[in-house]
Formats: structure tokens, sequence, C-alpha cells
């Protein structure tokens, strides 16, 4: 569940307040089957104890239980329950549940390091990877029974409400999970050992011997050639990722392409043979063309078609936060809400916003009458928002309110105290 950093009497008021009026002008539409969904909220106190097993049963119930709780963070059940009020699992009845993905920037490689709106960028980028080559293309799900939504915090999330995939179990669910990053995936699966016959205007594959002349026998070339980029599942996608780390390794050079295959597991020695073999003598570019590994004299070394293609794999899977597609339980951030440990909106998604979509303008609330809050900063922050932030400890500032109460509620600032 959602971290929510200590706030002081005054200031949880103060941040109570603007979500209060958030929910006073703005009426969230529902989620779908609504009377089957279990409901839990955060409330804004120094104890944030979860408040769980609520049922709502109408629009007009939904609606008011948000103006009323104020909550700080709410969420709904991915699952659909005969009695949701249920005080226990048993008791609720299960009838099936939502397949959700869950995309954080803190379960992302290459996000370390990175400031909070750098890995929103990155994991906007790995979310389109999930939703366009494995959601919509591997997984054949109708984009129409989608949905999708910036968390609000650190990424966003898939809804697939696709009939076929409501009653998975969790192990079933798991299955999907463990695909989307290659779990148990065999690189060497997309190498396709082949001999071709060459006689004159024949272009069958055969696999066996052949008879020669005067009876002998001989075989057919032999050759491996890598499944075509376009292939379905992850065949094809690990020779567009092979590809790719080819075509890198030509332009940073043989040197560089040897000290990376060593990183790999490679002995030394060979990966320095090779990397002379696919980056100084032209391998690589023969591969790209011809999709085959006959640069390779002798036997196709397996040893480096498993180590380069499990990297590539890193470098294109998808990953998910797995235990929210597993649990098919699960209470999921409420979609239109404001997220208690950024204040901003948790915004519903078309797949064709979701390009131009930039948190630090289009998750902001908009207040009616423009007003400003002044802060203090207790630690350096810079953050792109439109009217630009960017301030050192102790220094104060006067923001629009809604960036305030971003920079409060993540312990960046904190209110000015106003004038005895």
């Amino acid at each position: 569940m959602a971290k929510t950093p200590p706030l002081d009497p005054p200031t949880l008021a103060w941040a109570r307040g603007v979500f209060a009026g958030y929910y006073e002008r703005v009426s969230l539409e529902p989620p779908t089957r609504l009377n089957r969904r279990e409901f839990a909220a955060f409330p804004f106190a120094s104890e944030t104890m979860m408040r769980r097993h609520a049922t709502l049963r109408t629009p007009e119930e939904f609606r008011r239980f948000l103006a009323n709780e104020v909550p700080r963070h709410v969420y709904y059940s991915s699952a659909y329950y005969r009695h949701p009020d249920g005080p226990n699992m048993a008791s609720k009845e299960w009838l099936g549940a939502d397949l959700i993905f869950d995309l954080d920037s803190d379960h992302l490689r290459g996000a370390e390091g990175l400031d909070y709106a750098s890995q929103l960028r990155l994991v906007k980028e790995r979310l389109v990877t999930l939703v366009d080559d494995f959601l919509f293309g591997d997984f054949g799900i109708d984009p129409a029974a989608t949905s999708f939504v910036f968390s609000g915090g650190r990424g966003y999330h898939v809804h697939v409400h696709d009939e076929r995939f409501l009653v998975l179990s969790s192990p079933e669910r798991r299955e999907l999970v463990d695909y989307v990053p290659g779990t148990g995936v065999d690189p060497m699966a997309a190498v396709e050992e082949r001999r071709e016959d060459v006689r004159a205007g024949r272009t069958t594959v055969v696999f066996e011997e052949e008879p020669g002349p005067a009876g002998a026998s001989r075989r057919a070339p032999k050759t491996r050639r890598l499944a075509p980029p376009d292939a379905p599942g992850w065949r094809g996608r690990t020779t567009r990722a092979l590809l790719e780390v080819l075509r890198r390794w030509q332009t940073l050079g043989s040197e560089a392409a040897a000290k990376e295959m060593a990183g790999l597991g490679i002995a030394t020695g060979k990966a320095r043979r090779w990397a002379r073999l696919l980056v100084d003598e032209g391998g690589a570019r023969k591969i790209e063309s011809t999709l085959t590994l006959d640069v390779f004299k002798r036997d196709l070394p397996n040893e480096f078609l498993e180590a380069v293609t499990s990297r590539a794999m890193v470098e294109v899977q998808g990953e998910t936060d797995a235990p929210v597609t597993t649990d098919i339980h699960r209470l999921i951030r409420l979609p239109g809400s404001l997220h208690g440990g950024t204040g901003f909106r948790v915004v519903p998604l078309s797949r064709d916003a979701i390009a131009e979509f930039d948190p630090f303008r289009d998750a902001l609330v908009v207040e009616p009458a423009g007003g400003t809050t002044s802060v203090t900063y207790r630690e350096e922050a810079a953050h792109p928002f439109p009217t630009g932030v960017r301030g050192r400890p102790g220094e104060t500032d006067e923001l629009p309110t809604p960036v305030a109460l971003f920079l409060v509620l993540r312990g960046e600032a904190e209110l000015r105290p106003s004038p005895a």
C-alpha cells in the first residue's frame, strides 16, 4: 500500500482541505460493476490505518463517500464479489477479477539514479511496450477491453476487462506475468538449424542426408537462421533484440563490444575474437542482411547466443509488479481520486493520449480561484511543473497550491508559518 509521510496536525488539516475542495467540485465516475466491488481508504490522520470492506451500491453513494470521508488514499477491488462488504475473503464469495498490470519506476531496470520526472518518462516508455507488444500483440487482447491509468505516484496501471481473463486463477495470471519478462524463455528457440538443398532452382529446406554421386552420401550445407524479426512472440522479439545489440556494437567498435561480451561471462579471448569477427570483419552486417549465423566458420557457439540474446532480452523486456497481477483479491487505486503522497490526480487515459501525457501538467488539481501557498523548502527540489519549481533548503517560495501540495506531501517542503 501507499507510503504516507508523517505530517503535523496543521499540515494534515491544510492538505485535507485541499482534497475536500477537489471532491466537492468534481463528480467522479464510479468503476464498472460498482456494487460488486470492495472499497478501502486511508484517512487524513496521524494514525493511518486502512479502513476496508466498504460497499458502495450507487453512483450517488460513491460520490458521497468521497466527499464525506475525504480519503488520503482510496482503493477499490479488482475483484467482483457476491457480498463485497463481507468481513473476510471467504464470506465475500469471489466471482472474478479484472486483470491488472502495474508498472512502477522502482521496479524498472535503468531507473536507479534518475530523478522523479525522468523515472516517470522511462516508465511511460515501458508501458507502451507492455501494451502494444505484449497485451495487444502476443496476448491478443482487444484494445476496447482495456483502460489505462496514471497512478498518481510512480507509474501506470493497465486494467483488462476482457471476459476471458476475469476468471483466471492466481497461478494462471502468474504465467502471463512470467511471459512478459521472458522468464523461462530459451533464447536458442529463435535459432533454427537447417540443411538447404542448393541444387539449381531448388530452395527446399531439408534435414536428412541426401545421396551423392556414385552412391555416396552427402549432407546439404548446414546453416543456422534467426527467426524473422516479425515472428510472433519471443522468437521474433529475441531476433529484434539481438540485431539491436549488433547494431550498437558496430557503433561502439570492437573494443567496446569485446568488453561488453566479457561482461556477459564470455572468456576474454573469445570475446575479442568474436568482436573482431562481428565488428571489424563485417560479420554483424552479414547477420543483419541474411539473418543467418554463417559468419561463424565452425559450429555456432551456443555460449555466444545464449549470453547475447539473454542480455538483449533484458533490454527489451517489460517489467511489471507481479503481485498486483497475480493477486485475485487486489485493491487498486481509484481512477480520478487524489494520491495522498503527491496530490496528483489518478488520471484515466486512452491509449492515444499516453504519448502526450505529462503528469506535471495534466495530473495537477485545477483550483478555480488559482490560489497560492507559501512554503519553505526542506531539501533541494527541482521539478518540471509549468510554473517551474527550484529551491534549496531554507528558501521560501509562493507557489500554486497544487504544486505546494505536491512538495509538502513528498516531504520536500513545509508550510511557511503564518505571520504572528
